[in-house]
């Protein structure tokens, strides 16, 4: 539970939907701005293939759970509420969104492809998702060079003396946003800018907000509401569009996951949260059992419902974050096996992952043991996902 994925829309877009279909939390949901005005904070899930059967035992969850071979890892979903156009001058919920917002590792953004809600989340006709998701990212990029500019004038105060160096004191101002001096400097030079504020135009200090954001803040766009013809025709136009290249676009119907794991809760139907297939179980009525095949049409045409998709690519693929398993290949006496899984840093090593584990298990540190090899693993080596290591430590 050390990372939170935010959740993040305009009104209206169906963002409390796809968080109740996540977490099967109570949120309201109506098709009203500001349904929901404080953060909710949930469990959900993220899917990692689990490593028990390699070793040929079963696993005993701790957290989370372990259905068919894939282990269901928690991590904590943000509903951030108060997205309009201006929150960075404060409209709307203003600074209190841009503060819960800043809380979260990396977002969803979730964005109502069929286009029947414009850019305040009122009922329309025909509105582009384009404009939702320009919105966000320049929602966004205004308030990182808020921060910025007020970075640049500390640094002509001489705040640090003569000496001082703009990335250490851009690193300062923006330290909130996770970065530091060494990003900070990798990021101006990439961008072929001087080491000097004085040098830098309006354009110039944009784009750098801009890059700092896409690095610090990285982001998924949840195409909600596929299951609508005039979704999927812009999900074909925007995809396709080079502007958005640098985006993820991930085709989602949040209702259909959701009326998926209550069917499933309810025992009409067998479902795995991000299946490609359901079977039905249970005696419908003949509307329930259209419903469902319905759904199942969508859900076999785009690979799953979505919700469990975005949330993966996310934490994994956008964040690059990886999941690690504490043990050493053999089940305990009592039968427990591979009770954790935990979610850590892109770059995390076998010492920091025994710290994490604990501080006295981390400072006993000898070294680490690659369950699947046998292969002794130093203090400094980076972990890939879905190793599971053994800490060998004096204490």
């Amino acid at each position: 539970m050390s990372y939170r994925i935010g959740l993040v829309g305009k009104p209206s877009v169906g963002k409390s939907t796809f968080f109740n279909a996540a977490t099967m939390n109570d949120v309201p949901e109506g098709a009203y701005p500001f349904t929901t005005i404080d953060p909710s904070v949930g469990e959900a899930y993220v899917r990692v293939e689990c490593a028990a059967p390699e070793f040929g035992h079963e696993c005993t969850p701790n957290h989370g759970y372990c259905r068919a071979g894939t282990r269901y890892v928690p991590v904590k979903l943000v509903d951030v509420a108060g997205l309009v156009p201006g929150a960075h001058e404060g409209r709307g919920l203003g600074n209190q969104f841009l503060t819960d917002l800043n809380e979260a590792d990396v977002l969803v953004h979730v964005v109502d492809f069929s286009g029947e809600t414009d850019i305040e989340g009122e009922p329309t006709e025909d509105h582009d998702p384009r404009d939702d998701i320009d919105f966000l990212e320049n929602e966004l990029d205004m308030w990182y060079l808020d921060v910025l500019e007020k970075g640049i004038e500390r640094y002509r105060s001489g705040y640090h003396g003569e000496d001082g160096d703009i990335e250490v004191e851009l690193a300062e101002q923006m330290s909130a946003f996770r970065t530091n001096e060494d990003e900070i400097k990798q990021i101006i030079l990439a961008l072929d800018l001087e080491l000097d504020p004085d040098a830098w135009d309006e354009q110039d200090r944009e784009d750098l907000a801009r890059e700092i954001r896409k690095r610090t803040k990285p982001m998924v766009i949840a195409a909600n509401k596929m299951d609508t013809p005039a979704a999927q025709e812009n999900y074909e136009a925007i995809t396709s569009d080079p502007d958005y290249d640098h985006l993820t676009v991930v085709p989602v119907s949040a209702h259909a996951e959701k009326a998926l794991k209550t069917a499933d809760e309810g025992g009409a139907v067998e479902y795995r949260p991000g299946a490609t297939n359901f079977e039905i179980v249970g005696d419908l009525s003949d509307e329930q059992a259209a419903g469902l095949e319905q759904i199942r049409s969508f859900v076999e045409d785009f690979e799953g419902a979505g919700v469990q998709t975005a949330l993966e690519t996310a934490l994994f693929e956008e964040f690059g974050a990886k999941a690690i398993f504490p043990g050493n290949g053999s089940p305990r006496d009592n039968g427990e096996f591979l009770q954790d899984c935990f979610v850590l840093p892109e770059d995390a090593t076998a010492e920091e992952f025994a710290y994490f584990l604990h501080s006295d298990i981390g400072e006993g540190f000898l070294h680490g043991v690659d369950a699947r090899s046998g292969r002794q693993v130093g203090a400094d080596t980076e972990l890939d996902h879905r190793d599971v290591l053994e800490v060998v430590t004096t204490n």
